[in-house]
């Protein structure tokens, strides 16, 4: 029997796959746990129509992703802190604080865990920080880090 998978199962594959299964195994198991539906041509027509609107949600959310990118490429944005006798900082500047410089220097709003920081900043200078807006679009920003 085919069965379009509505959830993942270990032993048959992910959520959308149709896979050809026992009709016991099927009727007992898969259907009543709500796990997979019979394979109709209904059904498969749902299916491509939800992959096809899955496909545009993932596209825009890219393209967004995209712009955001070509936004803030190479775009510089000054933070200044305290800081003690050879340029090493009181504290240090986080994710959160170059988060924070991102909204209201260049009027954009980034959540911090996107922003790649090996580790927070402890010196004054000028930095470049990677950050990660979706899984293919990467971009670099310059954060100067002054003396207040």
């Amino acid at each position: 029997m085919k069965v379009i998978l509505l959830q993942d199962v270990k032993t048959l594959g992910k959520k959308g796959d149709v896979v050809n299964v026992n009709d016991g195994y099927a009727r007992n198991f898969l259907l009543p746990k709500k796990a997979a539906v019979e394979a109709t041509q209904e059904a498969m027509k749902a299916l491509k129509h939800e992959q096809r609107t899955q496909e545009k949600k993932e596209q825009e959310i890219l393209d967004q992703a995209s712009q955001l990118g070509n936004e803030l490429k190479d775009k510089k944005i000054v933070i200044a802190v305290k800081a003690g006798e050879g340029g090493r900082l009181f504290g240090s500047v986080t994710t959160k604080d170059i988060a924070d410089a991102i909204a209201s220097q260049l009027k954009q709003k980034i959540d911090r865990k996107k922003i790649v920081l090996d580790e927070p900043i402890r010196e004054l200078g000028t930095h470049q920080i990677p950050i990660k807006l979706h899984a293919n679009v990467t971009t670099q920003l310059i954060v100067q880090v002054i003396e207040a």
